[in-house]
């Protein structure tokens, strides 16, 4: 969209008393330039204007020199589809990164002072308990603990009609009928009661406003096998959304 038609968007926010933009474009830096005039505007214009966008791990990585720039106009949050640390279900997931992206990814990030929030799908056909108890032991290994919203803990993936996981060899497998209520094909895989367990523990945890390190914790005793978080930072110095984005 062009640059004047976003800023008098935001415009008319700021006059209704925003004081923060989310940027809701799913690949933020797949026009890298178009970006940056964008946040440059919004910057002179709004200084005080903080913000937050959504940027594939790839494009984290292929533009790591902006990252900087963006953190000098306001951002402050960014959010990344990471979906598993486990190679072999991102290649499927045809995801354009690996693990070890991710973590350059968050270095580059924490380095130019910028908080990430991760998203993920963490149950699949090819999920086990012990893959899931891997999960979570490196987003505490990562220091994650308190940048990753506990819905994400229970994300289970979708098949909708034309997605190419049905045209894997495999899927004969694992998947089921079409559902038209849910728009996506049922699937079973070996971690379909971890994972509803998970759901169903994050959805009354986060009813009863525990905070995200005890929903974690609660998450990883059910599972079992996860080595527990170093102390985590203090929930207030990490920025975040209070209605937790998919991506």
């Amino acid at each position: 969209m062009p640059v004047e038609v976003v800023l008098a968007d935001i415009r008319q926010q700021v006059a209704a008393g925003a004081r923060h933009i989310t940027f809701g474009d799913p690949d933020f830096l797949n026009g890298p330039t178009h970006a940056l005039r964008i946040t440059e505007a919004l910057h002179r214009e709004f200084p005080h204007l903080s913000f937050d966008a959504t940027i594939k791990v790839e494009h984290l990585l292929q533009h790591a020199a902006l990252l900087p720039r963006l953190r000098e106009r306001g951002c402050v949050l960014i959010t990344s589809a990471v979906e598993s640390f486990d190679d072999a279900v991102l290649e499927r997931l045809d995801k354009g990164h690996t693990a070890a992206d991710f973590t350059q990814a968050l270095e580059l990030t924490r380095a130019a002072g910028l908080a990430l929030n991760p998203t993920f799908v963490s149950f699949t056909p090819w999920t086990t308990p012990a893959g899931f108890a891997a999960m979570l032991t490196a987003l505490a290994a990562h220091g994650l603990v308190e940048q990753v919203a506990p819905v994400q803990y229970g994300i289970r993936l979708l098949l909708p009609p034309g997605s190419p996981l049905l045209d894997l060899e495999e899927a004969r497998q694992w998947l089921g009928g079409f559902d038209p209520e849910a728009l996506s094909y049922r699937w079973h895989g070996p971690g379909d009661e971890l994972c509803a367990g998970v759901q169903a523990l994050v959805a009354q945890a986060t009813k009863q406003d525990q905070p995200r390190a005890a929903i974690f914790e609660a998450v990883a005793n059910l599972v079992g096998g996860v080595r527990r978080p170093p102390a985590a930072m203090p929930r207030a110095t990490v920025p975040y959304l209070d209605e937790p984005w998919f991506c």
